[in-house]
C-alpha cells in the first residue's frame, strides 16, 4: 500500500531477537541504534547509504527457525499444495468440462522507495526482511508455486531486476511508471508459451486532474496447444481462438479522496469495457490494489455496477479510516456473482461540490456513478472459511503492517470467465504472529491475491 507524500512521517525501531535477556537487548538495541542511526536527522549521511541498507545483499541473513510441516489439502476432483500455510480452495460448482483455464496473480510487492521512507508502517519487521534482494528472491520463488498464467504487480519501482527474474521463468511484461515524483509503477506478465501480446493500453490520471498514478491493459491470445499429439492438434486447431483483457491498478491511497479514488476506478473501467469491445466482447480481468475495502462505497460501485454518490461522503468512501461509513450494505453471494440488498431506512445525504462530482462521477450534474459491466470478485465466486474469509467472502487480510490490516487487493471478472480456485490467504492467527509483513517468508507488506479461471463454454454454460 502506497502512501501519499507527506501523509506519514517515517521513524525507525530496530528488534533484536526474543531470545536475549531484556538488559542485554536494550543494551545492544540502544547501542545499534545509535551506531546504525545517530540523531533522526543524519540518520544516513546520504542517500545512496540509505538505499545501500534496504537493497545490499551483504545483510547478515536471519536465523531460520525449523518450518512447520503444513497438512496438504484434498481436492476430491482436483488437488494442487503449495509448502506455504495458504492452501487452494476449490469452486463447488462442477467446472470438470470447462477446458481453457488461467491462473492469475496480482501482487502489490512493496517498492523499495516506499519501505525506505516509511519505515514507520514496518516498526516491529526486522532490517533483513525489508532488503530487496532478499524479497524479491521469496517473491519469485513464491510465483513459481503458484505457477500463474498471468501476474499484475503494483508498487514495482525495480522494473529492470524484477524483468531479469521473471524471464527466467519464461515471463514477458510490460512496465508503466506513475507521473510525478514516485519512482513506482505498475507492470503485467504473461507466459510467453501460453500468451502472445495482440494490444497494450494506458490510463495517465494526470491527464483527468485525478493524482499521478496509473493503469494498464494488456489484450493476450492464448496460444494454440504445443502438443505433439496427432489427436489433442487436430483438436487445438477446431477450438475458437480464447483472447482475454487483462487490466491493472494501483488506486490513490488517500483515505479522504473519494471522489478521485472512485474517479479512477470509473475510468478503469470504462477503458477497460471501450478495449473489450474492440476485440468483440472479450473476457475482462481486473486486478489490482484497489486502496479499498469490502464494506466500502467503493466496493459496492464495483460489485453492484451503481452508486448514489450523494449518500456517501467522499472523506470515508474506501473504508480504511476507524470511523464507520455512513450506512451499511448486505451483500449475499448468488452463484459465481454478486447482488447488493439495500437498507430500507433513507440514509443522510452529503454535499459534494461541483469539481468532486466531475471527477468522481464525470459531470457535476450527475449524483449517482454507474458502470456497464458486471464484474464479481474471484474470492467470492469461491467461498472459504470464517478463518481466513470476512463475512463479504474477500479475504480477511491481504495487506499487514503497523498501521493497517486488512484487504485492499482484488481480481474481479467479467461473467464469461468462472471461478475454478482461489488460494486462501494466511489465516487471521498465523497472520497476527508475524507482527507485520514483510516477514521471514513472506517478501511484501501485502500477501498476493490468486485464483484460476476458466473461459465459459457457451454450449454448456449459458
Amino acid at each position: 500500500m502506497s502512501i501519499d507524500s507527506g501523509y506519514i512521517h517515517p521513524s525507525f525501531t530496530l528488534f533484536l531477537p526474543h531470545n536475549s535477556c531484556p538488559t542485554q537487548r536494550m543494551q545492544q538495541q540502544r547501542g545499534r541504534f545509535f551506531s546504525l542511526m545517530g540523531k533522526r536527522k543524519s540518520r544516513f549521511s546520504s542517500t545512496s547509504q540509505e538505499e545501500e541498507l534496504f537493497t545490499s545483499s551483504s545483510l547478515k541473513k536471519p536465523h531460520k527457525k525449523r518450518r512447520r510441516k503444513t497438512k496438504v489439502s484434498q481436492e476430491t476432483t482436483q488437488t494442487r499444495t503449495t509448502s506455504s500455510d495458504r492452501q487452494w480452495v476449490f469452486s463447488s460448482h462442477d467446472t470438470s468440462h470447462l477446458k481453457d483455464k488461467v491462473i492469475i496473480v496480482s501482487y502489490n510487492i512493496l517498492g523499495v522507495a516506499n519501505a525506505i521512507n516509511h519505515t514507520d508502517l514496518y516498526r516491529n519487521v526486522s532490517l533483513e526482511f525489508l532488503n530487496w534482494n532478499r524479497r524479491k528472491k521469496l517473491i519469485r520463488d513464491e510465483l513459481n508455486e503458484y505457477a500463474p498464467s498471468i501476474i499484475c504487480f503494483q508498487e514495482v519501482d525495480r522494473f529492470s531486476e524484477l524483468d531479469e527474474l521473471m524471464q527466467l521463468d519464461g515471463y514477458k511484461g510490460v512496465y508503466k511508471a506513475r507521473t510525478g515524483d514516485a519512482p513506482d509503477g505498475c507492470a503485467i506478465f504473461w507466459k510467453k508459451e501460453l500468451f502472445t501480446l495482440m494490444q497494450q493500453d494506458e490510463i495517465v490520471f494526470r491527464m483527468f486532474d485525478m493524482r499521478e498514478n496509473v493503469a494498464q491493459f494488456c489484450v493476450l491470445k492464448m496460444n494454440p496447444s504445443n502438443s505433439n499429439d496427432d489427436v489433442d492438434a487436430q483438436l487445438s486447431q477446431t477450438k475458437p481462438t480464447r483472447y482475454i483483457l487483462v487490466g491493472n491498478i494501483h488506486v490513490l491511497f488517500n483515505p479522504r479522496c473519494g471522489h478521485i479514488k472512485l474517479g479512477q476506478i470509473r475510468l478503469y473501467i470504462e477503458k477497460a469495457n471501450t478495449i473489450s469491445r474492440e476485440w468483440g466482447g472479450i473476457p475482462i480481468v481486473l486486478a489490482g490494489d484497489f486502496n479499498s475495502m469490502p464494506e466500502s462505497a467503493i466496493y459496492q460501485f464495483l460489485a453492484s455496477s451503481e452508486l448514489d454518490i450523494q449518500l456517501h461522503d467522499r472523506r470515508d468512501m474506501c473504508g480504511q479510516l476507524d470511523n464507520s461509513s455512513s450506512w451499511k450494505t448486505i451483500r449475499s453471494h448468488w452463484a459465481y456473482g454478486n447482488s447488493w440488498q439495500r437498507p430500507i431506512s433513507t440514509p443522510s445525504r452529503f454535499s459534494w461540490s461541483k469539481q468532486e462530482l466531475e471527477i468522481a462521477a464525470g459531470s457535476s450534474k450527475a449524483t449517482c456513478v454507474q458502470h456497464s459491466l458486471k464484474l464479481s470478485s474471484a474470492y467470492v465466486g469461491v467461498p472459504g472459511t470464517s478463518n481466513t474469509r470476512d463475512g463479504y467472502g474477500e479475504p480477511r487480510a491481504t495487506s499487514y503492517h503497523s498501521k493497517f490490516k486488512g484487504t485492499v487487493d482484488y481480481i474481479w471478472h467479467t461473467e464469461d470467465l468462472v471461478p475454478v480456485a482461489v488460494l486462501e490467504t494466511l489465516p487471521d492467527n498465523i497472520l497476527r504472529q508475524t507482527r507485520g509483513l514483510p516477514s521471514e517468508k513472506w517478501g511484501s507488506d501485502h500477501l498476493a491475491v490468486v485464483c484460476e479461471l476458466a473461459f465459459k463454454d457457451s454450449d454448456h454454460d449459458t
